[in-house]
């Protein structure tokens, strides 16, 4: 009871100072708690007192008492931020090439590198704390693929070249990525262990149910990822193939050394009486590579005597030559075409001939190269107005999704095993449309025709020299098919004041030279050309 005179206070320190006394005489021991030690790594989640083991359920019972397990998840966050931040801006490298990040490759392969860099650390993550001997495998596994693909990269020149730094470094850090996480389910494992052992008594054999379930998640993930990696190295390998290939010309670096273009010439110069020399044919291809079909009916041409000489270009991009950075216009090919020529050391005169989109370049360099064009041979050739067509954010997208699948060689694979296609028809053949490098250049056609491009070619239409002798040849498929194409195959007869002819060869596709009519028909035109 509280005296009535003393406070409450007072009696209780009364008490407590007598407790003390009887403490320290040892008379009885103190119904207090004895003094707790500080708390440390492995007793802070335990309670006060608590003598026994915990049941393997509670909560308390975690791989994350242990700093070396924690770090490990602390790094891992960190390595997938950085991976992040490096995959955004390879993914708006594809579209826009900061400086110092170009490769004069197509830049889906180190884009698919960081994005399966970026699902390993992600599936790591998210199964940190149920490590599995599947796990620790299957990344085992991907990081020795990995180790192989720089392998591949580094010893092949030609890939070497086309990867640059930027995807040398991409799939580095994805094979050094797969190995840590190897390290990560060791540590995490044994840090379980530990704490199991230490805490219930015995390391548990057992899993619960949702441990099971974050196992085999983790495990159908990772064999996801063992399928992407095995698909990546086979088409590296097939790459390594391609890369044997000679050209048949030569390589020449452009635009500030920061890619090369190939041109290639065939037959000698030759002089007319008056002592000036011959035109020499200049071909710009159309939507497929030169040495895909176009080149037989020019080299026909020339074995037969129609031509004396000529020389072609691939566009960046295409078969042996690199791609140009981003962002990429018809203008900026011509420019790149000029510079290579003049490397080269070639010289006009010039005929031009062109095909399909390869006459929105070709007439570019016409307008450009006043007074060295003798001849325009347009062959079934785009019109600036139909730049619409192949500038729609529709085939904008589908072509990026395309290029973002090309490194897992889902059609090119296929084709080479099935179907015997070789290293030609990967390169500047029937499946030339299937490489990264092609995609790449028709995305970046795609992004600037209807803006840069068609600026670009309005400009020329001013400055085209207005005598130079013009011969249109249509295709009769093509302008029965689409009549707004036919309009514009009859406006083309107006690029210069000095028409030559005008001749739709009934019969032929948009190829016109892939019938015999329409090599006869090409044929003389060249010669009519030549002679005008």
């Amino acid at each position: 009871m509280v005296s009535l005179w003393g406070s409450k206070n007072g009696d209780s320190n009364q008490d407590n100072d007598n407790d003390e006394e009887h403490e320290g005489e040892g008379s009885r021991p103190s119904s207090r708690q004895p003094r707790q030690h500080e708390p440390d790594e492995r007793s802070r989640l335990l309670p006060p007192g608590h003598a026994g083991f915990l049941d393997p359920d509670d909560p308390a019972v975690t791989p994350y008492n242990l700093w070396s397990v924690r770090a490990l998840r602390y790094f891992s966050i960190i390595f997938l931020v950085i991976t992040f931040l490096w995959w955004v801006l390879l993914l708006v490298s594809i579209f826009v090439s900061p400086p110092m990040l170009h490769t004069r490759g197509s830049g889906f392969f180190d884009f698919s590198f960081t994005t399966l860099t970026a699902g390993l650390l992600l599936s790591g993550i998210l199964f940190f704390s149920a490590p599995s001997r599947a796990m620790e495998i299957t990344s085992l596994i991907i990081g020795v693929f990995l180790i192989i693909d720089v392998i591949i990269i580094t010893a092949t020149a030609r890939i070497r070249t086309e990867e640059g730094w930027v995807g040398i470094a991409s799939v580095i850090w994805a094979a050094l990525m797969a190995i840590y996480l190897v390290l990560v389910e060791r540590v995490v494992a044994w840090g379980k262990k530990e704490e199991e052992e230490r805490l219930t008594g015995r390391a548990e054999t057992k899993r619960t149910l949702s441990e099971w379930l974050a196992v085999l998640s983790s495990t159908i993930i990772m064999t996801v990822f063992i399928v992407v990696v095995v698909l990546l190295t086979a088409v590296l390998i097939l790459r390594a193939r391609d890369a044997s290939l000679e050209a048949p010309g030569e390589r020449w670096f452009v635009d500030n050394d920061k890619y090369q273009v190939h041109v290639a010439c065939m037959g000698e110069v030759t002089y007319n009486a008056a002592g000036d020399r011959n035109p020499t044919i200049l071909v710009e291809a159309g939507e497929m590579p030169f040495e895909d079909t176009f080149d037989d009916f020019i080299y026909a041409a020339y074995k037969n005597g129609t031509i004396d000489r000529y020389c072609y270009w691939d566009r960046p991009g295409m078969a042996f030559s690199d791609n140009a950075p981003s962002p990429h216009s018809a203008g900026m090919s011509a420019d790149a075409l000029s510079e290579a020529l003049a490397v080269a050391g070639e010289q006009g005169p010039w005929l031009l001939v062109t095909a399909g989109i390869g006459g929105i370049y070709g007439r570019i360099f016409s307008a450009r190269h006043v007074g060295e064009i003798s001849g325009i041979l347009l062959i079934d050739a785009m019109h600036e107005d139909l730049l619409y067509r192949i500038a729609s954010p529709g085939r904008g997208f589908l072509l990026w999704a395309r290029g973002i699948i090309t490194p897992l060689g889902i059609y090119r694979l296929p084709a080479a095993i099935f179907q015997g296609r070789t290293r030609e028809d990967r390169v500047y053949g029937k499946v030339a449309y299937q490489s990264g490098k092609f995609i790449k250049q028709e995305l970046q056609e795609n992004l600037v025709a209807n803006s840069l491009t068609k600026s670009e070619i309005a400009q020329s239409s001013h400055i085209q020299q207005r005598d130079v002798p013009l011969v249109v040849v249509s295709s009769g498929i093509a302008t029965r098919r689409d009549s707004e194409w036919a309009d514009k195959q009859q406006k083309l007869t107006t690029v210069t004041d000095n028409l030559i002819a005008f001749e739709t060869v009934n019969k032929a596709p948009h190829e016109v030279w892939l019938t015999l009519e329409g090599r006869t028909v090409l044929e003389n035109k060249l010669a009519q050309l030549l002679k005008a």
